[in-house]
């Protein structure tokens, strides 16, 4: 008898798959990180990497690049999830330097239009050594041949003028 393995899912109690994000996540706010939780870590997972990137920008209606809003890794994968504007990361949990070449979350504040933001969880079956705080190119190439599982939440947001 096979046992049931709950599928590998994240998500957030701020808000609804597919649905806005309150303002209080955004740049038009107090930008704290929303809390996440997930489940279902596939067996063998050693790390998880959290991406969260919005592939709509500039303008939603003419995108010309994918801007990175975070970038965490070597998260344990005894965590269940982040709490809402999280200060103290998971021991062992490096972070990666965002669009605004900086670390930490930078939340939505969109110029133009509904943007989606989509927060991509990987389970990994090994740590990665990187040194420093990586780009999210850096990250995807250390992460290459290791990804057991993606799971992703897309929250949306529309720019206030």
């Amino acid at each position: 008898m096979s046992e049931e393995r709950m599928p590998f899912k994240i998500e957030s109690s701020a808000f609804a798959p597919d649905a806005e994000i309150p303002t209080r996540y955004t740049g038009d706010d107090e930008d704290l990180s929303p809390p996440l939780a997930w489940s279902g870590l596939p067996s063998g997972t050693k790390s998880l990497v959290l991406i969260v990137d919005d592939p709509d920008a500039p303008d939603p209606a003419a995108p010309r690049m994918v801007w990175v809003h975070w970038v965490l890794f070597n998260i344990p994968p005894s965590t269940t999830g982040l709490s809402e504007g999280v200060r103290t990361l998971p021991a062992g949990t490096g972070e990666g330097l965002n669009d605004w070449k900086r670390t930490g979350y930078g939340g939505p504040a969109p110029p133009i239009g509904r943007h989606r933001y989509f927060f991509k969880l990987y389970a990994l079956d090994e740590k990665l050594h990187l040194a420093g705080a990586p780009t999210r190119a850096q990250l995807e190439k250390a992460m290459r041949g290791h990804v057991l599982a993606e799971a992703t939440l897309i929250g949306t947001y529309k720019a206030h003028s």
